[in-house]
């Protein structure tokens, strides 16, 4: 059952369906009404006056096929008949996509069929959508706004050609999720709709094309009943039906509105009675424009941003997950109202970026464009990815304002200054920290702090004229180039002239980094720009994440070169279970005598990792910051450092020993290292105080007594996963399988999951060398999963974040004489890393306690065929 359940989440029907169209899109056409053909023509790149892009033609055609071709079925009735040949797919060939995008024979059986067909109809029935409902999954900056345009416009004439055909909008509602969406949307009102509605038909268009923008509380829909051509285009918060939040007395109910209720007889007769003139304004607001739109006939609904872009938002407003929100349930009373009313609504469009959320593909995806292919195609900008590890704020921006500053500074793209958006997580954080050091640093530049816009949704720092400014951005008239942000880097900010993005702080929200990355993306100009991106390490781990959970991609598939796929991982009966001892440690300080002479010896103190680096990355890459040490720059003279004088110092470290400081100033005073010497090296680097100075103190002033408690504990390398499997992204050629005829007669010595997945060439080569000794019972490959599936782990203390994290070391083998091995394989410019030589010192210990052997092989020693020496 599991299998046939991860069949259908991951089925991307999208692909075949747009396969058969490009197979017989002659035979399609034909079927297709002139004007049809006429629109489509005038829209095709091949055409030298087109407009519009690839991905947005190829969505047009997606959209008319499904309109002309298919009579706007819903996708469950689509799939149904795509897989059994009938109503218009007779020519079928019976191959399809492979996960490889490769032409592959068609095996879809019957049982996986019905999992997909069943999946797609139950989200329609659950969620009662009587009409059809198809999302169109295009990655951010490829045009969504102008391809929503196109689609209207393109129905208003066909209605208006063949107005007694029920498949054609008479009118159009556009759903923004927010205010800033809201705002792109004005592009549908101020667009130049010659560049795709072919001349003879625009003076019509223009004539007839009626256009609301509710684009505040008090404005009312002033649309007259029965109407067509309308485009109302509003957020979802002036539209949906709220509860109200207080029960009614019973005189307010005697003279109240009644409340809505599509099968009342009062709500047949509201013009009669006047029962949409409630005496609450707000509520008023509310009412009226439903119920306006309740009288428009044959209603098209385009959700732009389909809520938000990414994330499990947009699952529930998909009915991808079984929470009913406010968008979908406004949704599915309009079309009751108006079928009730003897019309319906047409269908309903959803705009967004990814076809997936999580492990998902959304059933009712109809085409989709993703990020890597926009990136490829020039459609968006490149990007250079910049990390930064222990840097403090004023050190961040410093270099990222200097370094935007040298690589774009005032240079004009279509007339257009280039901007640098700087995001805090919070409005007091821009207020009290962003703000003053962007101005500190602006005038050590010598810029001007009229560069500098803040727009935080506070009235205190942004003001109306701020956001007037911040809408004009991309305009030549528009001198602001400092954008200081509070959650804007979300769908909807189209800033064409944005080339980079600063964010430091983890957000809140994960999602947010992917999506501030994002807004920088945007193409200008008739060259492939490339924008600047400033994270943290740590953000640059998250972006890393949030790609391949939103867009099924890795950085690295982003730069074009990654060959990975994925692989379900099982495990192989019986579980392995090893003995080991766990043991606990209780440590007690006692005084004893300081003492005369301390020596600090600060020539042992490895000084890198208190430097500032700059890490540069071309395209999104991941792991250069550990691996490309050519990319790397020493910043420290830029950092911002406490300046610490003999009574400072002395204050504080008594702070952090509990010691006086008299007694401590006369120890530092006949140290072997003058108190000149010990301040220079402090005052450069603040943390060498913290993790060597007081450290080294307090091992001349306490004894540490250690108990020790060791039991013994039954593990199992790997514990059973709920859903049946574990899921993995590898290259095959890194790829071990249970079945590889290699190992056939090997089988017995090792493989305790089905397929080991390893992360490099000399992992490989290192299993294959040592399943082959006839000095070993068994190998196992236990690096591969390290987020808790494992219960075979090592605890270390991170000299880096000073917290205990877990190590997952890569090999377990029991040797002929009964005696355990850990190995762990790493990389040579790997071995001297701080983080390695903590694993190997915890490692050590706890294969100790076990009467284990813990050893380090060198990548290089792997491929020269030493594997055989730890068996030594």
């Amino acid at each position: 059952m599991s299998n046939k359940k991860d069949f259908a989440l991951d089925f991307a029907f999208f692909n075949y369906l747009n396969q058969f169209y490009e197979e017989n899109k002659g035979t399609i056409r034909r079927r297709y009404r002139t004007l049809s053909k006429k629109f489509l023509d005038y829209n095709d790149p091949d055409n030298a006056n087109s407009f519009l892009r690839g991905p947005q033609f190829e969505a047009l055609e997606m959209y008319i096929f499904l309109k002309e071709y298919l009579n706007n079925a819903q996708v469950y009735q689509i799939f149904n008949d795509w897989y059994y040949k009938q109503n218009g797919f007779e020519k079928r060939r019976d191959y399809g996509l492979g996960t490889d995008e490769q032409m592959t024979l068609f095996g879809i059986n019957e049982d996986q069929y019905k999992s997909v067909f069943s999946r797609m109809k139950k989200y329609a029935e659950e969620f009662a959508q009587e009409y059809p409902n198809y999302i169109f999954a295009l990655t951010m900056g490829t045009g969504k706004t102008i391809l929503m345009a196109t689609c209207i416009f393109y129905e208003f004439l066909l209605a208006n050609k063949f107005p007694k055909d029920k498949k054609y909008c008479h009118n159009a509602l556009v759903f923004a999720p927010d205010k800033t969406v809201l705002q792109s949307l004005k592009e549908i009102q101020t667009f130049d709709r010659s560049k795709v509605v072919p001349s003879e038909y625009l003076n019509w268009l223009d004539t007839h094309l009626k256009i609301h923008f509710l684009e505040d509380t008090a404005t009312t829909l002033n649309t007259i009943d029965r109407s067509k051509f309308n485009i109302i285009i509003s957020n979802t918060q002036k539209i949906i039906l709220k509860r109200q939040r207080k029960e009614k007395s019973v005189v307010d109910k005697l003279f109240s509105t009644p409340s809505f209720d599509r099968d009342s007889v009062y709500n047949k007769a509201l013009d009669l009675y006047g029962f949409d003139q409630p005496e609450d304004e707000d509520e008023l607001i509310e009412n009226q424009r439903f119920l306006k739109l309740t009288r428009l006939e044959q209603l098209g609904i385009y959700v732009d941003e389909a809520h938000h872009s990414f994330g499990n938002a947009l699952a529930k407003d998909m009915g991808l997950k079984k929470a009913k929100t406010s968008l979908r349930i406004t949704i599915n009373e309009l079309s009751k109202s108006l079928e009730a009313s003897g019309t319906s609504v047409v269908g309903c469009y959803n705009y967004t970026g990814t076809p997936y959320v999580g492990k998902e593909i959304f059933p009712e995806v109809v085409y989709a464009y993703g990020l890597k292919e926009a990136i490829d195609k020039k459609y968006l900008k490149e990007v250079t990815v910049n990390g930064y590890s222990n840097a403090k704020t004023i050190e961040f921006l410093r270099i990222v304002i200097k370094d935007f500053w040298e690589k774009y500074g005032e240079n004009r793209r279509e007339g257009l200054l280039p901007k640098l958006a700087i995001f805090g997580s919070k409005i007091e954080e821009i207020e009290n920290e962003l703000k003053p050091a962007v101005e500190q640093v602006l005038h050590e530049l010598n810029i001007s702090n009229e560069k500098i816009l803040v727009n935080v949704g506070d009235s205190k720092l942004t003001t109306n004229d701020d956001i007037r400014e911040f809408n004009r951005l991309d305009s030549p008239n528009s001198e602001k180039q400092i954008i200081l942000l509070v959650n804007k880097g979300r769908e909807g900010w189209n800033c064409r002239s944005l080339f980079g993005v600063a964010l430091y702080r983890k957000p809140r929200s994960k999602i947010f980094v992917l999506q501030a990355t994002m807004r920088c993306l945007r193409a200008i100009g008739n060259l492939q720009e490339t924008a600047s991106v400033y994270l943290s390490k740590e953000n640059m781990s998250i972006l890393h994440d949030e790609l391949q959970e939103n867009f099924r991609v890795s950085v690295e598939d982003l730069k074009g070169d990654s060959k990975s796929q994925r692989y379900k991982i099982r495990l192989v009966p019986p579980p392995v279970k090893v003995k080991v001892n766990r043991k606990s440690k209780l440590h007690r300080a006692k005084e004893k005598q300081v003492s005369e002479t301390i020596d600090f010896q600060f020539e042992k103190v490895d000084l890198e990792k208190y430097k500032l680096k700059h890490i540069e990355q071309k395209g999104l890459v991941k792991g250069v910051i550990i691996k490309n040490k050519k990319n790397e720059n020493d910043l420290s003279d830029q950092r911002e450092t406490r300046k610490f004088s003999r009574l400072t110092l002395v204050a504080e470290i008594a702070r952090y020993l509990n010691y006086s400081c008299i007694e401590l100033d006369k120890i530092l005073m006949k140290a072997k290292q003058s108190f000149d010497e010990i301040l220079a090296y402090v005052n450069r680097y603040n943390e060498l105080l913290y993790d060597w100075i007081i450290p080294r103190l307090f091992e001349e002033m306490y004894d540490i007594e250690s108990f020790e408690k060791v039991e013994e504990k039954e593990i199992e390398l790997v514990k059973e996963p709920k859903q049946g499997y574990y899921e993995m992204s590898a290259n095959p050629n890194l790829v071990v399988e249970v079945n590889d005829e290699n190992f056939s007669q090997l089988f017995d010595k090792s493989f305790h999951l089905d397929t080991y997945c390893f992360d490099s060439k000399p992992e490989k080569k290192f299993f294959e060398d040592i399943i082959k000794s006839d000095e070993i019972n068994n190998v196992y490959f236990t690096g591969m999963l390290t987020h808790g599936q494992s219960e075979f782990f090592i605890q270390y203390i991170d000299p880096e974040s000073n917290t205990v994290r877990s190590y997952y070391p890569d090999f377990l083998i029991e040797k002929k004489d009964g005696k355990w091995l850990i190995i762990e394989v790493k990389g040579d410019n790997k071995i001297d890393d701080p983080i390695v030589q903590a694993k190997e010192k915890a490692a050590i210990e706890t294969a100790f306690a076990s009467e284990m052997k813990y050893s380090i092989l060198a990548g290089s020693e792997v491929m020269a065929g030493k594997s055989k020496t730890v068996l030594e």
